[in-house]
């Protein structure tokens, strides 16, 4: 059985994660410390992930993974990508990950249970111009900045289980940006846009970051 290696708030290891719940492959889930560097670095030589093993042979890149495991049997990302598509995900990653790295770094994500692991996070993600404690009073600056690209993204859902209508990498990497779009409270989804991320969390057995929006 493969094992997966990852942080539970990374976006590219819900990436890696969704390719097993589309093809209803079986596997390890393995959540790492945020500050082991070793971990990784014995495995692929370098801290990062995720990271995909199995008998003692191990991979790293989130679409590399993907690409290895949709290969197994017929393959389901099938579908063409939408250049407007990725051009709203391009424009939406700046502004997203502003509002999503103060979040995640509050929030009860396992690879946060002890004090060193989410100072280590912290350290490395947070500013100094710009403290989590500043954009996270800013909740009007979220809610003004996201919710457009929201009602911009509803016209491109062309049906809730993938959004070009046959499944591809950019349901693969739609929902994993609309997964850290989750955790930010007081978004307003419009219905193309909702039906889509509930329908592809339950394809995938990923749950949303609902409860956790701050």
């Amino acid at each position: 059985m493969y094992t997966l290696y990852v942080y539970d708030h990374c976006p590219f290891c819900i990436k890696a994660r969704m390719i097993f719940g589309l093809k209803d492959i079986p596997f390890h889930l393995a959540i790492l410390p945020n500050d082991d560097e070793q971990g990784p670095i014995s495995m692929v030589g370098r801290k990062v992930v995720p990271i995909l093993g199995r008998d003692g042979q191990f991979m790293a890149e989130s679409l590399d993974i993907v690409a290895r495991i949709d290969a197994e049997g017929a393959p389901v990302l099938a579908g063409q990508r939408n250049p407007l598509l990725g051009e709203w995900m391009r424009r939406s990653n700046a502004p997203l990950y502003r509002q999503f790295l103060p979040r995640a770094a509050a929030a009860p994500f396992p690879e946060f249970a002890t004090t060193s692991a989410r100072a280590y996070f912290i350290g490395n993600k947070e500013r100094t111009e710009e403290p989590f404690s500043t954009v996270l009073r800013e909740k009007h600056v979220a809610i003004e900045t996201l919710n457009p690209l929201l009602a911009e993204l509803a016209p491109l859902v062309r049906a809730p289980d993938a959004v070009n209508g046959t499944l591809s990498y950019d349901d693969i990497d739609l929902f994993a940006l609309l997964h850290s779009f989750s955790i930010i409270q007081g978004l307003t989804y419009p219905p193309e846009v909702e039906a889509y991320r509930q329908t592809m969390s339950k394809r995938c057995g990923i749950p949303l970051l609902d409860a956790l929006a701050v």
